[in-house]
Formats: structure tokens, sequence, C-alpha cells
């Protein structure tokens, strides 16, 4: 009996499954943006996309709504995982998981063994901001047949890192804040 109430006790008191632990405070699903920068400080990195959905567009009158994604990295040294928070109109939809963190930004490096699909984030952690950044950007939109389309962005970015000495450059391709391809120019 005893150990029924313990164990009852301890499920009271556990963690939601999308917790995010910051010192000794928790940052959970549905909170908002304010609160996760209050209890975990300023994200190292932030990025945002902006969805628009369209009701309504075979009538007379049409709705759209349009939706915020924001994306705040956090780095809690190379003995613990990035974070990585998923806010939709400023509360918290997910947390993922990244790899491991870093003692300072940039200082680790390796632009030619990076993943297709890796974070834009995980890239300004390992590697800091690059020396220049353009954008080119485009939009699909889906219609299902019912007067609903929904307009998603994409964001094209290249990102060029000088890597010092007479070492090529690199120019990463980004599609939506991911890792596409990491190509080398001379100088």
């Amino acid at each position: 009996m005893k150990r029924l109430v313990l164990l009852l006790l301890l499920l009271a008191v556990a963690l939601p499954a999308q917790a995010l632990r910051c010192g000794s405070r928790v940052v959970t699903t549905g909170d908002r943006d304010i609160l996760a920068r209050d209890r975990c400080g300023e994200p190292y990195y932030t990025d945002q996309m902006v969805v628009v959905d369209v009701y309504g567009a075979d009538g007379p009158v049409e709705r759209q709504v349009e939706n915020v994604y924001d994306v705040w990295y956090y780095n809690f040294g190379p003995r613990k995982l990035m974070v990585r928070l998923l806010f939709l109109n400023g509360r918290l939809e997910r947390e993922d998981t990244l790899g491991y963190g870093v003692n300072q930004l940039g200082d680790s490096c390796s632009l030619d063994s990076y993943p297709s699909g890796m974070s834009a984030g995980e890239i300004v952690a390992y590697c800091g901001l690059p020396a220049s950044r353009h954008e080119q950007r485009e939009a699909l939109v889906r219609r299902d047949g019912l007067g609903r389309e929904r307009y998603r962005p994409i964001r094209r970015e290249t990102w060029t890192y000088d890597l010092g000495g007479n070492r090529l450059l690199r120019v990463l391709t980004l599609e939506n804040g991911r890792l596409q391809s990491v190509d080398t120019e001379r100088r």
C-alpha cells in the first residue's frame, strides 16, 4: 500500500512529457514565450516563419489567418544537448533536442561534415554567424478544393563562411532554416 501511495505521489509531481528544465525552473508546452525567456534566459539564436491559412477562397468573402512560428535555440554547454523551442503565435508548441552544445559559439566549426537537414541554429552554435547572408523568398500555395488554401513560405538562404587564410569559402544553402548543401568557392 505504501509503495502504491509513493508511486502515485511520484507520478503526480513528474514533469509533463514536453518540458524543458532551465535550472530549477520548467517550461512546458502551452507556456507563453515571455515565460520561456524569463525562465531560460535569452536564446542564442532565433528564427521566424509566417504561414497564412485562407478560408473561403472560392466564395464572396475570404478570411486569411496569419500564424507566426518563432524558433528559439538554447545552448546549455558541451555536456548537455542543445534545445530548439517552437512557438506558434507566442505559445510553446514543441521542444526538440539537438546535438551537444558548445563552450563558446563558433568554436567547433566543421562545415564539410554537417548533414543535410541540420538546423540553422546548430550551424550558428558550431560556426558562429556567417560572414554574408542573402535571402530569397517564394511561396507554395496548396488548395484543397473546399475553399481552403494554405500559403507556405519557402525561404532560401545563402550563408557564406570565410574560414580564413588560403582556405576556400564555404557557401551553405538553407531552406526554411535547414541545411540543404555546402559548396566551396574560390576567394
